[in-house]
C-alpha cells in the first residue's frame, strides 16, 4: 500500500492541474483512463514473455532487441492497445473520423484529448511497474517515481494521439509510436546501464513530459477541454 501511495503522487498531481485548468475531465473518467493504463501493464509481460529470445551474437544486438524491442516496443504497444479499445468503447474514434471531414480544428482538439488521455493512462502504467520493482528494492521506488511515472505519461501521451490519429493520419501516427518507443528505449538504457548519468535520464524523462503538457495545454487544447460535449 505504501508503495502504490508513493506512485500515486504524480497521479494526484495531475489531477489537481486538470481541475485547476478546468478541464471537463470528470473524476470518474480520470479513474476509468487511469485503470485503462494499468490494464496495459499485463498484456506488456505476455508479450514480453512470448518475444523472450537470446540473440546469439550478443553485445550490442542483444542490448537493443532488449531494450528497445522486448521492453519498450511492447509495452508502447500494449498501451496503444489498450487506448484503442478505450477509445473505440466511448466513441472518440467514431466522433473524431466524422469530424475531421467538416471540421479540422475539431479533429485537432481530439487529437489532444488523446494526448490527455494518453499521459493519464501511462501514469496507471507506471503505478503497476513502480509497485512490480518496488516489491523487489524498495531503495528504486523513489527514483522511479521521479522519473519512471514522467517518462510513462510522456510515451502514453504520444502514444493517445497516435491512437486517435490512426484512421486519419497513419503516418503521423506510426511517427508517434516510434518517437514513444525510441524515448522510452533510451531512458531504460540511461536508467539501467553502469556508465550513464542517471541526471541525463531524469533530463529525458522530463523534457518529453513537457513536451507533451504543452500539447495538452495550447489554446486549442484549452479550448477542447472546456467543451461541455467532450469530458
Amino acid at each position: 500500500m505504501i508503495i502504490i501511495a508513493v506512485s500515486s503522487i504524480p497521479v494526484i498531481a495531475v489531477y489537481i492541474w486538470f481541475r485547476v485548468a478546468k478541464y471537463q475531465f470528470s473524476l470518474v473518467r480520470f479513474l476509468l483512463v487511469l485503470i485503462t493504463g494499468a490494464s496495459a501493464f499485463f498484456p506488456a509481460l505476455i508479450l514480453q514473455d512470448m518475444i523472450n529470445f537470446t540473440i546469439p551474437s550478443g553485445g550490442r544486438a542483444e542490448l537493443f532487441y532488449h531494450v528497445f524491442i522486448r521492453i519498450a516496443l511492447t509495452e508502447e504497444l500494449s498501451r496503444l492497445l489498450m487506448l484503442t479499445i478505450y477509445f473505440l468503447i466511448t466513441g472518440y474514434l467514431t466522433k473524431s473520423n466524422d469530424q475531421n471531414n467538416s471540421d479540422q480544428s475539431v479533429s485537432w482538439n481530439n487529437v489532444k484529448m488523446g494526448a490527455a488521455v494518453g499521459l493519464v493512462a501511462g501514469l496507471g502504467f507506471a503505478i503497476l511497474e513502480s509497485a512490480r520493482y518496488g516489491a523487489f528494492d524498495i531503495s528504486v521506488l523513489l527514483l522511479r517515481t521521479i522519473t519512471a511515472a514522467p517518462l510513462h505519461a510522456a510515451c502514453g501521451s504520444r502514444i493517445g494521439t497516435a491512437a486517435m490519429m490512426f484512421r486519419t493520419n497513419p503516418i503521423q501516427a506510426v511517427f508517434r509510436i516510434i518517437s514513444a518507443t525510441v524515448i522510452h528505449g533510451i531512458y531504460n538504457i540511461m536508467i539501467s546501464r553502469p556508465g550513464f548519468s542517471t541526471t541525463l535520464a531524469i533530463l529525458i524523462a522530463f523534457s518529453a513530459l513537457f513536451s507533451a503538457i504543452s500539447i495538452i495545454g495550447s489554446k486549442a487544447g484549452e479550448e477542447y477541454g472546456k467543451s461541455p460535449q467532450n469530458p
